[in-house]
C-alpha cells in the first residue's frame, strides 16, 4: 500500500480499499472488523466538517469575510500582505485549503492587474512631458549626451518598475498558497493529517481520555499558527518587497488606491447581508461553540450535563459536527413566508416552506469522499498492525533510539515527513508514519504524542514544489512563480515550520498535552 500510495499506480482512494479484501485473505482480521474501520467516530467528524465547509462556500460567506477584512487592514503593500495571510489561513482552518486559494487566487489577480494598469497610465503622460522638457534642454546642451542619458535614464527607471511588479506578484501568490497550508494546521478538521493523527490515536490508544480534543488542539496549534505566518510574512517580505520601497514612491500612492477600489468594488457585488448567509454564520458560530465547550477540562462542558456517565463520555466532537450538518439540510435559505390564508395567486404559488441551506445533490458533489477512504484505510492499516504484532516488532527494532535525546528524534522525523510530503500526499504520509512513531515511543518510553504531533504538523510543510499540494498548484497555474521561485523560498518555509513546532512542543505543548512524562494510556492497546 505504501508503494501504490507514493506512485500512485492507481487512486490512492482505491489503494485504501485493499486491506478490506487482504486481511481476511490473510486471516488477520475478519471483514467485520476490517470495514467497521471506514466510517469511525473520526471519519463522521471528518464528513460533518466538510458539509459545514460547503454550506460556508454555497452561500458565499468565505468571500464576504476575505473582502471585509481586506477593506479593514487597507491597501498598503505590508498591510496588504498581512490582510490576505490572515484571511487565507482563518478560511482555511474551517474550510478546504484548496477551495480557500481558489477563491483568494482570482481576488488577488484582478487587484494587481488593477495596480498595474493604473501605474502604466500614470507613466504614459509623465513620459511625454518628460520627453517634451528633454527635448528643449536638448537644444542648449549637448543633444547626443543629453537625449542618451534621458534614454538610460528612462529605461532604468521601467526596468526597476517592472523588477518591483513581478516581486509583489510572487510575494503576494506565495503568501496566499503558504498561508492556505498553515492556517489548516490550527484546527482538527482544518487539514487530513490533522484527522489522521486524532483517528490513529483513538484506534492505538483508545484509552487516552480524550486528551486530544478540538478545544486541546486548538489552544496548542493556534499559537503555532500566528507563529508561523508571522515569520512568514517577515521573510517573504524582507526577501520579495524590501528591495522595492526606495523605488519611486510617489506611484505607490496611485496602485494602493486602484487596489482599495477593486476591492471595494467586488465587496459592492456582493450586496447586502442575506438571510441565508446569516443563517451559515450562525450554524458555523454553534459548531464552533459546541466543539469548544463540550469538554474543555478547565471546566464543566455540555457533555456532563446528560451524557457523561462513570467515565464513558456518548458524545465527541463528531456528535456537534452532524448536529448542525443536519441543521443545513432542515433550516430555510429564505424567510418562511406564512400566505395559508392568502388569497392571492402569487402567493399560492409559493411553497410554504422554501428549499434548504444545502440539498444533498450538491453537497455530496463536493464531499471528498475520497479522503474519507483513504482515511479509512489508514486506520484499518493500522489496526492490522497491531492485531498482527507488526507495530510491537517494529517498536523493538527502534529501542536504540533510547540513547538520543527526544528533541533530536522530533526534529530527525519531523525533516524525514516534510520531506516525504513534498511528493506524496500528506494524508498517505502520516496514515503510513503516524503508526510506526506510535510504536517507536513506546517501546523507548516517551509520550507518543511528543514525536507524533509535530511529524503530523510537518505533514503540512509543502511549501517547495508546484505539485506537493493543492494551493501550490493554483498559484503556479497563474504564471507569477517559477519553480526555482518555490524551491528558493519553500526552504526557508521549511525551517520554518520545523523551528516553530519544535518551540511549539517543547514549550505550551508540554503543558497542554503532558507531554514531559509517559503516560498510563500509552500502556493500554486495544482488544
Amino acid at each position: 500500500m505504501a508503494i501504490y500510495w507514493c506512485t500512485d499506480v492507481i487512486p490512492m482512494a482505491v489503494t485504501s480499499l485493499m486491506p478490506a479484501l487482504l486481511f481476511p485473505l490473510m486471516k488477520i482480521m475478519d471483514s467485520k472488523q476490517v470495514c467497521i474501520q471506514y466510517m469511525t467516530d473520526t471519519n463522521m467528524l471528518f464528513v460533518g466538517s466538510m458539509v459545514v465547509a460547503v454550506a460556508v462556500e454555497r452561500w458565499n460567506l468565505h468571500k464576504r469575510i476575505a473582502l471585509k477584512t481586506l477593506l479593514v487592514v487597507g491597501a498598503k503593500p505590508a498591510r496588504l500582505m498581512v490582510g490576505f495571510m490572515g484571511v487565507t489561513a482563518f478560511l482555511s482552518m474551517w474550510i478546504s485549503n484548496t477551495a480557500t486559494t481558489a477563491m483568494m487566487v482570482p481576488i488577488l489577480e484582478a487587484m494587481m492587474q488593477q495596480m498595474e494598469a493604473t501605474m502604466k497610465l500614470k507613466d504614459a503622460p509623465m513620459s511625454n512631458m518628460e520627453l517634451e522638457e528633454k527635448g528643449r534642454a536638448s537644444e542648449l546642451l549637448s543633444p547626443g549626451h543629453s537625449s542618451s542619458r534621458w534614454k538610460q535614464d528612462s529605461r532604468t527607471s521601467e526596468r526597476a518598475m517592472s523588477q518591483e511588479q513581478k516581486y509583489m506578484y510572487k510575494a503576494m501568490n506565495l503568501c496566499v498558497c503558504y498561508s492556505a497550508s498553515i492556517g489548516g494546521t490550527a484546527t482538527l478538521t482544518g487539514t487530513g493529517p490533522n484527522v489522521v493523527l486524532l483517528g490513529q490515536m483513538q484506534e492505538l490508544f483508545p484509552h487516552s481520555k480524550d486528551v486530544l480534543n478540538f478545544a486541546s488542539w486548538f489552544a496548542f496549534a493556534f499559537p503555532n499558527m500566528v507563529l508561523m505566518l508571522s515569520l512568514a510574512w517577515l521573510w517573504l517580505y524582507l526577501f520579495y518587497m524590501r528591495s522595492g520601497q526606495t523605488i519611486i514612491r510617489g506611484r505607490r500612492k496611485e496602485s494602493e488606491a486602484a487596489a482599495y477600489i477593486v476591492l471595494e468594488e467586488e465587496y459592492r457585488k456582493l450586496g447586502a447581508l442575506s438571510f441565508p448567509e446569516i443563517s451559515v454564520m450562525v450554524c458555523f458560530g454553534l459548531l464552533i461553540l459546541l466543539w469548544f465547550t463540550r469538554d474543555p477540562g478547565y471546566m464543566e462542558g455540555w457533555l456532563s450535563i446528560a451524557w457523561k456517565d462513570e467515565g464513558k463520555k456518548y458524545c465527541t466532537d463528531a456528535t456537534a459536527a452532524v448536529f448542525v450538518a443536519l441543521l443545513l439540510f432542515i433550516l430555510p435559505s429564505k424567510k418562511p413566508r406564512f400566505n395559508i390564508f392568502s388569497k392571492a395567486e402569487a402567493h399560492k404559488k409559493t411553497p410554504f416552506y422554501p428549499p434548504a441551506l444545502l440539498d444533498w445533490k450538491g453537497t455530496q458533489q463536493k464531499i471528498p469522499w475520497g479522503i474519507v477512504l483513504l482515511l479509512g484505510g489508514g486506520f484499518a492499516l493500522a489496526k492490522g498492525c497491531e492485531v498482527s504484532g507488526l507495530s510491537e516488532w517494529m517498536g523493538k527494532q527502534m529501542e536504540p533510539l533510547k540513547k538520543l535525546s527526544p528533541t533530536l528524534i522530533t526534529l530527525v522525523l519531523s525533516i524525514l515527513v516534510s520531506s516525504c510530503t513534498e511528493c506524496t500526499s500528506n494524508v498517505a504520509t502520516t496514515t503510513l508514519f503516524l503508526p510506526i512513531f506510535a510504536s517507536m515511543a513506546r517501546s523507548i518510553g516517551i509520550n507518543p504524542l511528543l514525536v507524533m504531533i509535530p511529524c503530523t504538523l510537518s505533514a503540512s510543510f509543502a511549501f517547495m514544489l508546484p505539485v506537493a499540494t493543492p494551493p501550490n498548484a493554483i498559484m503556479f497555474s497563474y504564471g507569477h512563480i517559477q519553480v526555482s521561485d518555490m524551491v528558493k523560498s519553500g526552504i526557508i518555509m521549511n525551517l520554518i515550520g520545523l523551528t516553530s513546532v519544535l518551540v511549539s512542543v517543547n514549550t505550551w505543548g508540554r503543558h497542554i498535552f503532558g507531554l514531559s512524562e509517559f503516560p498510563d494510556w500509552a500502556n493500554a492497546t486495544s482488544t
